[in-house]
């Protein structure tokens, strides 16, 4: 199988994580991962959570990454893995953390822990590369628990806001 390896610079402002997103959907699109797909959901908050940890805790410009694989004119359900990876210049590790009930933030590893078939991160020239891997050809979509409430890609932007078991934050 092919793959499509696809990168975009993210600028140390918070406000580009939005346009990573956006980037990255039109790229699933481009490679027959549709916006509906459960799969496309969970890349994108994927891509979110890595994108925000980088700019939040480096202060530091990084750079998205996508391998995708190219199947052209296969079925939408087709196997393939996408990888997605974010570097940095901060050589410091990734620290997870456990965030309590009313913490706003301290999921984000979480997040990817739960939601990535497989995920890890190396050292890259001065800094570090934290990626994550989703295999399409999964035929549930992931969930996580926090605190007894189970969140998906699907309803993560409808859980409820400010309350204990928020999985998610939208930056």
């Amino acid at each position: 199988m092919q793959v499509l390896q696809v990168q975009l610079e993210v600028g140390a402002d918070p406000a580009e994580v939005g346009r990573a997103r956006r980037w990255a959907r039109s790229r699933l699109a481009g490679s027959g991962i549709e916006a509906d797909e459960p799969v496309a959901e969970t890349l994108i908050l994927l891509i979110s959570e890595l994108v925000t940890n980088a700019v939040v805790h480096t202060g530091c410009p990084a750079v998205l990454r996508m391998l995708l694989p190219c199947i052209p004119d296969g079925p939408a359900d087709a196997p393939g893995t996408v990888r997605v990876e974010v570097a940095d210049r901060s050589a410091r590790p990734p620290a997870p953390r456990h965030a309590d009930g009313d913490d706003t933030n301290g999921r984000g590893l979480e997040l990817v822990d739960g939601l990535a078939d497989r995920w890890g991160w190396q050292p890259e020239g001065v800094g570090k590369s934290i990626w994550c891997e989703v295999d399409r050809c999964d035929a549930g979509v992931a969930a996580v628990t926090f605190e007894g409430a189970t969140y998906d890609a699907a309803t993560f932007d409808e859980a409820p806001r400010g309350e204990a078991g928020v999985a998610y934050e939208a930056v």
